[in-house]
């Protein structure tokens, strides 16, 4: 067994010893949805643009079993089994003290807005993705625990409906107002693949990674809120720059015009469009020269954008313009570094040839500590399957 099937398995044996400890019986189903880093595309999606993910082995597992009540009962391995309840029939509102429960509320009230017809569920919940480092740990467990009770409530829904309906559940209730990419990522991920999502249509289309390259994942542990950051801000000032522009999205502005965009918008805000506008055409362009083994090409532009972030955006932190800087220097500036998720924190991602990675990971346990007094963690990713049942034979 490889060492992603094994920590899997380890989480959802995990998952089932919690389940028949507290609730005195065993689970009935057994699902996962894995995390994602998103190769580029930054801030594009809820702007009808693209995005290049691909789902990476990290995961959510929840173990359940359906009950013939209304009552959803809930345990969270990772918050030493804090537990949340409530009534399908009663309304439900948000907890008053675990942020965490949210996302299970949400998707539930999201189903039944669905028309989807619920019965009460017994949950356990266990994960081994970072949270807060911008790896769409919330998507991974809004899409689980949809496929949880799609699978014991036997609902006909598809993937693209189960991301939309987690989207939903983040937007409405738990009040970020992300894009489609986090749940479309780990719903549809291809092994060895990464994901071109056309935000508006929905149509993706599998880019297969160069056998060569490493997705290697540098958190900064510079931990970062989306509900309580910049995050919706953003959001606003890019849909004010749709409305002053006389556009539907951003989507709908070519690459072309970005020199017209100062006389048309506010400073800041022509600053924020152009950077939305040149990462999408950005993404085509990383996808293409993936498919034809431009690996050069593909790095300088995740370089480019990472300087987009952070001269137009304004979503960077010290700590990844470091750690963005350590991999170049220790790389040759060939590193593929950009800082991925929504920004304020978190992770930087680098495509990179295997051979680099020894010398690039030294260069930054070394020099990010001794300039910032912080560790970096380091992950070596694989391109993974999306969601699905866990099989443990």
């Amino acid at each position: 067994m490889d060492n992603t099937k094994l920590e899997l398995a380890q989480l959802a044996q995990l998952t089932q010893r919690i389940f028949l400890k507290c609730y005195g019986y065993p689970d009935e189903k057994l699902v996962q949805a894995p995390a994602r880093v998103n190769l580029l595309g930054e801030h594009t999606d809820y702007n009808d643009g693209f995005v290049l993910p691909c789902a990476i082995n990290f995961y959510v597992v929840v173990a359940a079993a359906r009950r013939s009540d209304k009552l959803v009962r809930v345990i969270a391995a990772n918050y030493q089994n804090q537990s949340d309840q409530f009534d399908l029939d009663e309304g439900i509102l948000p907890h008053p003290r675990y942020p965490w429960a949210n996302y299970i509320r949400g998707v539930a009230k999201t189903l039944l807005s669905h028309d989807k017809i619920l019965t009460g569920m017994d949950i356990v919940i266990a994960g081994n993705i970072p949270q807060g480092a911008g790896l769409s740990s919330s998507a991974a467990l809004e899409v689980a625990i949809i496929q949880s009770f799609a699978s014991t409530c036997q609902l006909c829904i598809d993937r693209k409906e189960i991301a939309i309906i987690g989207q939903q559940a983040e937007n409405q209730f738990v009040g970020c107002q992300c894009g489609i990419m986090d749940q479309l990522a780990s719903v549809e991920g291809l092994r060895g693949h990464a994901l071109l999502i056309d935000c508006r249509s929905l149509e993706t289309k599998a880019i297969k990674l160069p056998d060569n390259m490493q997705i290697l994942i540098i958190n900064s542990n510079v931990r970062r809120e989306l509900v309580n950051s910049e995050y919706n801000l953003r959001r606003q000032q890019c849909h004010e720059a749709a409305r002053l522009l006389n556009v539907e999205a951003l989507r709908d502005v070519t690459a072309m015009n970005l020199d017209d965009l100062r006389t048309h918008l506010p400073q800041q805000v022509a600053r924020r469009a152009r950077h939305v506008i040149s990462e999408s055409q950005r993404t085509l362009d990383v996808a293409e020269a993936l498919e034809v083994l431009d690996l050069s090409k593909a790095q300088a532009l995740m370089a480019e954008s990472h300087l987009s972030m952070r001269e137009d955006f304004d979503i960077t932190v010290p700590e990844i313009d470091l750690i963005v800087k350590i991999v170049n220097e220790s790389s040759g500036n060939i590193g593929g570094a950009r800082m991925t998720g929504g920004g304020f924190g978190g992770c930087v991602v680098c495509l990179m040839q295997k051979e680099l990675v020894s010398q690039v990971c030294m260069a930054v346990e070394k020099l990010y500590r001794e300039k910032t007094t912080r560790t970096a963690s380091i992950y070596k990713c694989l391109a993974s399957d999306g969601a699905g049942e866990v099989s443990l034979t």
